[in-house]
C-alpha cells in the first residue's frame, strides 16, 4: 500500500514535471519565435496574362528570390528532392533521430562527417536564420529553430520556403530563379536531368555552379541519379539515361520584358510583390525583337515606340515603350508610347468615315487633288505634287492632304474631336486654338495610346474600347454610342486593307495607315485586322528632325514585321455589313459622282480647267538626245493645266503609262522630227512637234 502511495506520488510529481517541461518549452517558444517574416522579403515580380513571369526586380540584398511554391515546381522534382534531402520528411516532427544516429556511427567510425542530418526543416531555419560556421551551438540552434517551425507551418509551407530560398550560386536563390537561368524555362515541367540538377545545387551552390565549375556539378548531379531512393522515385533507366545528358554550362538572363510597365508598376506601389497585366510574353517578346532590330537600322537616336491591343477586350498584349530602356543613346527610360506627337497623315481614315457616314461621298467619287486656298490655310501633299482628278479611294490610299482638308472642310473639325471622345481620347490643341483644318494633318498632340484607341473603333465595326496593360489603365468597355457607322467603317477598311504593302512586307490582310509629322520628326503606321490594333511610332524622343523618316518608308515595314512576330493568326476583317458596297461611278447617284467645296463652304462643281499645255520641249525645237551616237537619251516631257490622269502619243502611238503626274518620259526611236501629244481626262489635248538631233 506505501509502495502504491509513493508511486502515485512519483508518478504524479512527473506528470507535474512533464507539464512544467512543456509550459517552460511553450513559454521560451514563445519568447523566442523563429524569425519566419524574413522568409517573405522576395523579388517582386511583373507577370502576363497568363501568370508568365516578365521581369522581376532583385530584393534590396541584390538577389534574384523568386517566390515559389510545391504548385510551381515539377512534382517529380519534388520526389527526388525529399528522397535525396530528407526521405522521413513526411514523418518527422522536425528532426530525424534515425539519420542522426546514422550519421554519428558514421563519424565515429571514419573519424570524419560521412553524411549529415539536417532535415529539410533544419535546412530552412538555417536559410532564414544563417549562421556562420559549423560550430555545435548552431547546429543545436538548427534543430530548436527545426522543431519550432514544425510547430507552426504545415509541411507544405516548410517546402515553400525551401523552394523559395534554396542558395544556387552567385544571387541566385530558390528554384525558380534556377530553373529560369540555367533552363530558360518555369520549373513546371523539368526533365530528370533537370530536376537532379536542382536537387544538387543547394548543397554547396558556389562550388558546383555550372556556368564556373561544370565538373562538379556534373559530378554532383550524378551523385543524386545514383542515390537508391532516388532511381526508386523516377525508375533505375530514367537515372541512367538523365546521367548522359549534358549540363547546362552557362547562365541565361531572367526575363527582362515591358521595362516601362514594370517601371510604372513599381512608382504606383512600391510595396507590392506581384504586378499583373494584360500582356502576353510571346507578343511582348516579337514585339522587343522587332523594335531592337528597327532600331539598329534606323541608326543612333532614333527609337521605336509599339502598342497591340485587343479591340474587342481592350487588354494590351504587348507593349514598347522604346527599342531599349538602357540605351541612353536613344533616351530609351523615355515612354514614348505616352508621348504627346503630330499624328502626320493618321486621322484621315476618320475624316473619311464621318464623310462617308453623311453621305457626302462614296469610294468611286471623284475628288479634286490641286492646290486649293482654305481663307488663307494652303495644304499641301507630301510630295509637293498633285493629282488632279482623283477618287475619294485613291485619295484615302495615296493619303492626298488636300481632299482629306476638304472633306474635314465639309464635315467640321469640331466634329471629328466629338468622334473621339466617344472613344475617350481628347488630343491637345495648340494653345488658345479651336479646332481647325490643320487637325486633319497632324495639327495636334495625340500619343501613341491615343491613337491605338480610337483604331480599335475601326477593327471593332466602329465601336472603340478603353485599352490599357492593366498597370498604367484598365481596359474595358466605353460606356457610350457608336464612335462611326458600321457601313462607314467598312467603306474606310474596304480601302485601307487594299494599300499596297511596304517593300519585302507580305500581304497580312490587315487594314493600315500611315504618317509623317511635319518636319521629319514621327514616323507612324497603325494597322489593324479583325481582332488587334498594332500601332508604330518612330523617331528621336528630343523631338528633332530626321530627314528621309516616313511613315510609309520607315513605320510600314516595322507594322508589319511586328504583325509576323507577334505569334498571332490574323482575325479576318470583319464582313460587309448591311447594306456596304462599292458602287462604281456610274452607278452613282450625280450628287456623289464629284465632290467640290467652294469658298463659302457650299457644295458646288467645280470651275472648269485651263487646257492643258506642252511647256516643255517647245514647238518647233532642237533637242539634242544623242542621235548621231545611236544611244539616245530619254527627253523630258511637262506640261501645265489639264485634268489628270493624262495620255501621252509620240507620232501617234501612246506611251506604256498613264500619268498623273505632270511630267513624264519618252525614248525616241531615232532621230529627226516627232510629233508629241498630250490627253487629258476630259478629252482635251495639246501637241508640239521637235527634231530630235
Amino acid at each position: 500500500m506505501r509502495l502504491r502511495r509513493k508511486l502515485a506520488i512519483a508518478g504524479a510529481a512527473g506528470v507535474l514535471l512533464a507539464g512544467s517541461g512543456v509550459l517552460l518549452l511553450d513559454a521560451v517558444d514563445r519568447a523566442y519565435p523563429p524569425p519566419l517574416y524574413k522568409a517573405d522579403t522576395v523579388s517582386a515580380e511583373l507577370r502576363d496574362a497568363d501568370g508568365l513571369l516578365l521581369r522581376a526586380f532583385a530584393t534590396p540584398e541584390g538577389l534574384w528570390r523568386l517566390k515559389t511554391t510545391t504548385s510551381d515546381v515539377d512534382p517529380q522534382f519534388l520526389e527526388m528532392l525529399v528522397a535525396y534531402e530528407d526521405k522521413r520528411f513526411y514523418n518527422h516532427g522536425g528532426i530525424d533521430l534515425k539519420a542522426i544516429g546514422r550519421a554519428a556511427a558514421q563519424y565515429v567510425t571514419s573519424g570524419h562527417i560521412v553524411s549529415g542530418a539536417s532535415t529539410l526543416s533544419m535546412q530552412v531555419a538555417r536559410l532564414i536564420e544563417p549562421r556562420q560556421g559549423r560550430s555545435l551551438s548552431a547546429k543545436v540552434l538548427q534543430i530548436v529553430r527545426a522543431i519550432q517551425i514544425e510547430r507552426r507551418l504545415t509541411k507544405r509551407q516548410i517546402l515553400d520556403i525551401y523552394l523559395t530560398r534554396a542558395p544556387y550560386g552567385g544571387n541566385l536563390e530558390g528554384v525558380r530563379a534556377a530553373s529560369l537561368a540555367y533552363f530558360g524555362k518555369e520549373p513546371r515541367r523539368l526533365s530528370v536531368a533537370e530536376a537532379a540538377l536542382l536537387v544538387a545545387l543547394p548543397q554547396l551552390p558556389e562550388k558546383r555552379r555550372p556556368d564556373r565549375n561544370l565538373r562538379a556539378a556534373e559530378a554532383a548531379r550524378k551523385r543524386v541519379l545514383e542515390r537508391f531512393a532516388v532511381a526508386e522515385a523516377v525508375g533505375e533507366g530514367e537515372a541512367s539515361r538523365a546521367e548522359v545528358v549534358p549540363v547546362p554550362p552557362q547562365r541565361m538572363q531572367l526575363p527582362s520584358l515591358a521595362a516601362h510597365v514594370a517601371e510604372a508598376a513599381r512608382r504606383k506601389n512600391p510595396e507590392a510583390l506581384q504586378f499583373q497585366t494584360t500582356l502576353r510574353r510571346t507578343v511582348q517578346t516579337g514585339l522587343e525583337s522587332v523594335a531592337r532590330a528597327a532600331a539598329l537600322k534606323l541608326g543612333p537616336k532614333l527609337s521605336v515606340a509599339m502598342i497591340m491591343a485587343d479591340a474587342q477586350t481592350g487588354e494590351i498584349v504587348g507593349e514598347v515603350g522604346s527599342a531599349d530602356y538602357f540605351d541612353s543613346s536613344r533616351s530609351g527610360w523615355i515612354d514614348m508610347t505616352r508621348a504627346l506627337r503630330s499624328p502626320g497623315s493618321t486621322l484621315k481614315p476618320f475624316i473619311y468615315a464621318l464623310a462617308f457616314e453623311e453621305g457626302l461621298v462614296s469610294q468611286e467619287t471623284i475628288i479634286e487633288d490641286r492646290p486649293a486656298d482654305f481663307f488663307g490655310y494652303r495644304p499641301q501633299n507630301f510630295d509637293m505634287s498633285y493629282q488632279g482628278d482623283v477618287t475619294v479611294r485613291e485619295a484615302l490610299q495615296l493619303s492626298l492632304n488636300v481632299p482629306a482638308v476638304k472633306l474635314l472642310d465639309a464635315v467640321n473639325p469640331a466634329k471629328l474631336l466629338v468622334r473621339f471622345r466617344r472613344a475617350e481620347v481628347r488630343p491637345l490643341l495648340p494653345a488658345n486654338e479651336t479646332p481647325g483644318l490643320a487637325i486633319g494633318l497632324g495639327g495636334l498632340g495625340i500619343t501613341l495610346k491615343d491613337l491605338v484607341q480610337i483604331y480599335t473603333a475601326l477593327a471593332n465595326r466602329g465601336q472603340p474600347v478603353r485599352i490599357g496593360d492593366g498597370v498604367n489603365d484598365r481596359p474595358g468597355k466605353i460606356a457610350s454610342e457608336s464612335m462611326l457607322d458600321t457601313v462607314a467603317v467598312w467603306n474606310v477598311t474596304d480601302i485601307l486593307s487594299d494599300i499596297i504593302p511596304p517593300a519585302g512586307a507580305q500581304k497580312r490582310g490587315i487594314g493600315y495607315k500611315t504618317g509623317t509629322s511635319y518636319g521629319y520628326r514621327d514616323a507612324w503606321s497603325l494597322g489593324y485586322d479583325g481582332r488587334y490594333v498594332l500601332g508604330v511610332w518612330v523617331g528621336r524622343p528630343d523631338n528633332g528632325a530626321v530627314p528621309g523618316l516616313t511613315g510609309y518608308g520607315t513605320a510600314a515595314p516595322i507594322l508589319f514585321e511586328g504583325f509576323a512576330k507577334s505569334g498571332i493568326a490574323t482575325t479576318p476583317l470583319a464582313r460587309p455589313p448591311s447594306g456596304a458596297a462599292r458602287i462604281a461611278q456610274a452607278e452613282l447617284p450625280i450628287s456623289q459622282r464629284r465632290f467640290s467645296i467652294n469658298p463659302s463652304g457650299l457644295l458646288s462643281t467645280t470651275a472648269r480647267e485651263q487646257a492643258p499645255v506642252i511647256v516643255y520641249p517647245p514647238e518647233g525645237a532642237h533637242v539634242d538626245l544623242g542621235a548621231k551616237s545611236g544611244a539616245l537619251s530619254p527627253l523630258m516631257l511637262k506640261l501645265q493645266g489639264g485634268r489628270a490622269p493624262f495620255r501621252w502619243l509620240a507620232n501617234g502611238r501612246p506611251l506604256p503609262d498613264v500619268s498623273r503626274r505632270r511630267t513624264n518620259q519618252w525614248i525616241p526611236d531615232g532621230g529627226g522630227y516627232s510629233k508629241l501629244t498630250v490627253i487629258d481626262a476630259t478629252g482635251r489635248a495639246a501637241s508640239v512637234g521637235v527634231f530630235i538631233d
